[in-house]
């Protein structure tokens, strides 16, 4: 399908939200002079077409047929009439390379833009992930530190524990026996006693 100058004046882009773009006002000015450049080119390329076809069909201006000129001159005319318009046709071709190349520009920048804007986004993301990974492997170790500390005061304190268990066992158990002792004795002491020295 063909592109016309229509198609550039009815083209409707899709706004893109949040993000850096172009002036929509300055982008439409600037397509409606290509349009008109282009309509011109077009003019001209149909007119240079009509030309054309009327040279090659044989139907050389009234002037050229009419004027007697000596053979000698006659060649220098001839030459000139083509020339005329395939300087025409080079200026269109040459403006409709420059639209092209204009386009051809624009796109080249766009894709640009668009994969550095998307390398940029690849690299801010992967920096994040580095610092997020960095924070949660130093946050890990502070952790494990801390419990290995905990740990590590826990079991002192069992240790510390168990050892006042061992003493308190032993004391109490050296104590219950001095007593066992002590009652002996005493029951000992009280079976020796005649029941007169009681005063029974």
């Amino acid at each position: 399908m063909a592109l016309t100058p229509d198609d550039v004046v009815t083209k409707q882009f899709q706004h893109v939200r949040f993000k850096d773009g172009f002036d929509p006002d300055e982008v439409d000015d600037f397509l409606d002079e290509i349009v008109i450049e282009w309509r011109k080119a077009l003019e001209e390329n149909v007119e240079l077409k009509a030309k054309l076809a009327a040279y090659e069909s044989g139907a050389t201006p009234a002037a050229e047929t009419a004027a007697p000129a000596p053979v000698a001159e006659t060649p220098a005319p001839a030459p000139a009439a083509p020339a005329a318009p395939a300087e025409s046709a080079s200026g269109s071709a040459t403006a409709t390379a420059g639209i092209i190349e204009l386009a051809q520009r624009l796109h080249d920048e766009h894709v640009a833009e668009g994969e550095a804007k998307r390398d940029q986004l690849i690299q801010d993301a992967e920096a994040e992930v580095t610092r997020i990974r960095t924070e949660a492997e130093a946050k890990q170790r502070e952790e494990t530190s801390r419990l290995e500390r905990e740990r590590n005061a826990l079991e002192a304190r069992i240790t510390e524990l168990r050892n006042f268990e061992r003493d308190y066992r032993s004391q109490l158990r050296g104590y219950i026996e001095g007593q066992l002792r002590d009652l002996d004795e005493k029951s000992a002491s009280t079976d020796s006693t005649p029941v007169s020295a009681i005063g029974l």
